[in-house]
């Protein structure tokens, strides 16, 4: 599935299910990720938030 795909679908849902959704699929690929590959995936989903949220959103 391409990223414009999942846009597509999230775009079409109510806000809160799709975070919901979101959320139960983000559990499920945390397991498989490796420590550098959440690192990267966080920073993503972030943006240029500095290192103080990240740390912050790990220790959740």
């Amino acid at each position: 599935m391409s990223k414009g795909k999942i846009q597509e679908l999230v775009e079409t849902m109510d806000p809160h299910e799709a975070a919901t959704e979101l959320a139960d699929a983000a559990k499920g690929l945390f397991s498989l990720l490796g420590e550098e590959a959440l690192r990267d995936f966080l920073t993503k989903l972030i943006g240029d938030g500095g290192q103080d949220k990240i740390t912050g959103l790990v220790h959740l």
